[in-house]
């Protein structure tokens, strides 16, 4: 229900003052430049306690050959968990086609979809968080140092001190994957609150790797919450907090030093008159807001973010629009939260995210569930990749972006969708298809 004022003012208040509350409430799509947008990042690594993102990337290379080990997947990148970046000149023309259009530069994809063990972006921070707890738990018990090859984790001694521990989290689905199936490998008791939204399929996937699933009839915030509230009772419980943790945000911040590699190996030189636009699914903000701040480490100003969210659960545009952040809810404005982009279906900001890296943020789209599905078939069609409804909001980006950026390398961030069961995916794809014909 809505609130009759929202942080002491009415409604017809914060419209006056934000006229695009209109279209927003009335779940039509919109496009929002954040006019606070300073993309220098001095202090800000100091403020957040984040010094030293080369650090967690050196962290997780150590625990490579861990990871080639009891994920085989991975040993083709001997244990890195990474994904590729691929232009994608066929779905480029299609957009063009569709929208009469034209997109100044070149369109790639980030197939974050395809990343290892958690088939989602949530396969970065989500990943990193545990095993930096399993490897200070290693060494306080003096099991491990960091001279160590870490593919000894995989053995009695170890799973023996994890089985000691519990780590839980709260999730609409993908980081109650990625957090379930690395903490369960790894030998610690793991429960995952899922709230309403998460897909029966992703339950079943967890309970078959030995994780407990905790069903709620309630939305993201609420399963946080109660996930929050249980692992409080437990000392020996380490709760992976998606709203509010550093160590989450350090892990998907590692994704710039990957990505700025992945640039230069394919001879992509970013610089003021070619700068690099990325779009980028946004749920509570974590996963969009540490690669965003990963970014502006590397980039600076010739790197300008965009957040895509679905017209039904746009809670970092309210959150960034109101400046209220975590202490609003699209509900507060009459807007639902039910939609099929399950990983956005998000009703409350991480006041982490906005309060910190809110003004390193360009601006935030909305997106309807059917230019999801849209999106979803045409790449099916152009790339022969398939997503998750949630994963194809960044594509719309480059076509809505209101000013034109000669020679620009736009990056659609696709964040999740290749664990998806092949008899979902294909209804996703004749849904999308269908709307596709719809299309005048």
């Amino acid at each position: 229900m809505q609130k009759a004022k929202i942080a002491g003012r009415t409604l017809a208040e914060w419209q006056a003052e934000q006229p695009l509350l209109q279209d927003v409430m009335a779940t039509r799509e919109v496009w929002w430049t954040n006019l606070a947008y300073a993309s220098s990042v001095d202090g800000l690594p100091m403020k957040l306690g984040i010094t030293d993102v080369e650090a967690a990337d050196r962290r997780l290379r150590r625990f490579a050959s861990y990871i080639a080990k009891v994920f085989p997947e991975t040993q083709s990148t001997q244990g890195v968990i990474e994904s590729p970046l691929q232009p994608v000149p066929r779905m480029q023309c299609e957009l063009e086609r569709l929208y009469h259009k034209k997109i100044c530069g070149s369109l790639y994809a980030k197939y974050d979809s395809h990343l290892p063990i958690a088939g989602s972006i949530k396969a970065r921070g989500g990943v990193y968080e545990v095993l930096k707890v399993a490897e200070e738990l290693a060494m306080e018990h003096h099991l491990l140092k960091e001279t160590d090859d870490y593919s000894v984790i995989d053995s009695e001694p170890f799973r023996r001190l994890y089985s000691g521990y519990s780590i839980a989290v709260g999730s609409t689905g993908n980081l109650g994957l990625s957090i379930g199936i690395i903490s369960a490998k790894l030998g610690f008791k793991v429960t995952v609150h899922m709230s309403a939204d998460a897909k029966e399929w992703k339950k079943s996937l967890l309970r078959a790797k030995g994780v407990c699933v905790v069903e709620h009839n309630a939305d993201f915030s609420q399963a946080v919450a109660e996930g929050r509230a249980q692992a409080a009772k437990d000392a020996r419980c380490h709760f992976i907090d998606d709203e509010n943790s550093a160590d989450l945000f350090l892990g998907y911040a590692v994704a710039a030093l990957r990505l700025k590699q992945q640039l230069d190996e394919q001879q992509i030189v970013i610089n003021e008159k070619r700068p690099l636009l990325v779009y980028l699914p946004c749920g509570v903000g974590g996963s969009p807001g540490g690669i965003t701040f990963g970014l502006k480490l590397l980039f600076g100003d010739n790197v300008h973010c965009y957040f895509a969210e679905p017209t039904h659960a746009p809670a970092m545009l309210l959150g960034l629009m109101t400046g209220l952040h975590d202490e609003v809810s699209v509900q507060d404005f009459g807007v639902d939260n039910i939609t099929a982009a399950d990983g956005l279906a998000v009703g409350r900001p991480s006041g982490f995210v906005g309060k910190n890296v809110g003004s390193l943020i360009c601006g935030v789209y909305t997106v309807e569930d059917d230019e999801l599905y849209r999106m979803l078939a045409l790449l099916a069609k152009t790339e022969n990749v398939f997503l998750e409804p949630s994963a194809l909001a960044g594509f719309t980006g480059p076509i809505r972006l209101p000013i034109a950026v000669e020679d620009a390398v736009h990056i659609a961030w696709a964040t999740g969708g290749s664990m998806v069961p092949a008899e979902i995916m294909q209804s996703f794809y004749l849904q999308g298809t269908d709307l596709l014909q719809e299309t005048p």
